[in-house]
């Protein structure tokens, strides 16, 4: 790794961890709730093809430990999403 890669690595992960604080402070706000979904998939995807598309990464905790955060995000964002979707039908239905 060179210095450019660690330091745009460094630069995504302050990212990811922005939108997702900003998702937790309003976590009502379906279009940041989404963005913060796919930083989830996004997050999976590259590890996941690090360790099996370009076998740069092996299965050691170090990469597990992504692997899970990303995969248990993704389970309980997807769960979160159904009454998120609940609450604008209601929303919606008292508005009219």
């Amino acid at each position: 790794v060179n210095g450019l890669q660690a330091r745009t690595f460094g630069v995504w992960t302050l990212l990811s961890s922005v939108i997702r604080c900003l998702c937790a402070i309003d976590i009502r706000n379906r279009t940041l709730y989404h963005l913060t979904l796919f930083t989830f998939f996004l997050a999976l995807a590259h590890f996941l093809a690090e360790v099996f598309i370009y076998h740069t990464a092996a299965l050691t905790i170090g990469i597990m430990a992504p692997l899970m955060v990303a995969s248990f995000s993704i389970m309980g964002m997807l769960i979160g999403l159904q009454y998120l979707e609940v609450e604008a039908l209601s929303q919606n239905k008292k508005k009219n």
